[in-house]
């Protein structure tokens, strides 16, 4: 698999990476068992996807423990992403971004993780309570202490920027304006779909022009640019499309002109080619500093994600692309 620069750090990584949270968090797959999840990362290292992403949160804290019982195995293979900053809560997840919390969190991924460095620390979302620069600071003496190599940024949701009244990415960017005063931010991950193309306005180019990486969260609209979900389909109590807008009925049926788009034109490139990979490549496409990381928690999603690195789309295809209507519904 061709491999991508993490900006301009040294680091790089598979074109392709592996979204790890929905082995155990947030989707049907909460009850998946654990030794699928680990063929299923196994598969990925196999294919040359090795930015494995995850977070201490997701489970809470059982992603990082599979992912470490792999990492044990195969740490070269791999390259780890993890962040700090969420708690889970009794009925909703709460920001840390303390400079204590975040030394003693490093470490507790690290144990988890059984490694004794991660490769990129993302901070997963600023305290109010707390000067960013702080916590960013605390994150900049773990690299200097050898516990983790870069940093690394999630960019704030479409809600929390609606709360501070500006617009998402206008509001990322003074943000990694500040952080960049204290310590070089490696890498940026933000939504970056063929239904959720905001990043292409502004955070995309200002990550472009300052040698920042750009880690393209939820590429496949969280299952829905796949093709393989049905308007009216059920999800389960725990799966948070349950409660999604865009996935009720209504909006899934509205939206299918997106996935049909995509199927016209990976029929073009063969009958295996599939409306995922086209996806995929799309966003492959936006640059050589974008790194598409989709969730998956079977191999053979993971096979079909992979096979997108080597996808090329042609001018009329990026086109057509452009062409295809908005997406319909909140995507928040």
């Amino acid at each position: 698999m061709e491999r991508r620069a993490i900006g301009s750090s040294a680091l790089s990584v598979g074109a392709v990476g592996l979204g790890c949270m929905p082995m155990n968090w947030a989707y049907s797959a909460s009850r998946q068992r654990g030794d699928e999840s680990l063929r299923t990362v196994h598969r990925a290292l196999d294919l040359g996807s090795s930015l494995l992403d995850t977070a201490d949160m997701y489970g809470p804290f059982t992603n990082e423990l599979l992912l470490g019982r792999v990492l044990r195995q195969r740490r070269e293979d791999a390259f780890v992403s993890t962040k700090v900053g969420l708690l889970v809560g009794d009925q909703h997840v709460v920001a840390n971004g303390r400079p204590a919390y975040v030394r003693r969190a490093c470490d507790a991924s690290l144990r988890r993780l059984q490694t004794d460095v991660i490769d990129l620390y993302q901070l997963h979302r600023p305290d109010p309570e707390v000067p960013v620069e702080e916590t960013w600071g605390a994150m900049a003496e773990l690299v200097r202490a050898g516990k983790v190599r870069a940093l690394g940024f999630c960019a704030l949701g479409a809600r929390a920027a609606r709360r501070a009244r500006a617009g998402p990415h206008d509001t990322t960017i003074a943000q990694l304006r500040r952080l960049q005063q204290v310590f070089p931010v490696a890498a940026v991950e933000a939504e970056l779909s063929v239904w959720s193309r905001e990043a292409l306005d502004a955070l995309l180019p200002w990550c472009a022009s300052r040698g920042v990486g750009f880690l393209a969260a939820m590429p496949l609209g969280s299952g829905f640019l796949t093709g393989t979900l049905t308007p009216g389909q059920g999800f389960e109590p725990r799966d948070l499309r349950a409660r999604h807008p865009r996935f009720t009925a209504e909006m899934m049926a509205a939206n299918q002109p997106i996935v049909a788009g995509l199927r016209r034109i990976a029929a073009r490139h063969g009958e295996r080619v599939t409306p995922a990979q086209v996806a995929l490549a799309w966003v492959l496409a936006q640059g050589p500093w974008v790194v598409p990381v989709p969730g998956a928690k079977r191999e053979r999603w993971v096979t079909q994600n992979a096979g997108a690195a080597g996808l090329r789309l042609t001018a009329r295809d990026l086109a057509e692309v452009r062409a295809l209507p908005p997406a319909q519904g909140s995507w928040e």
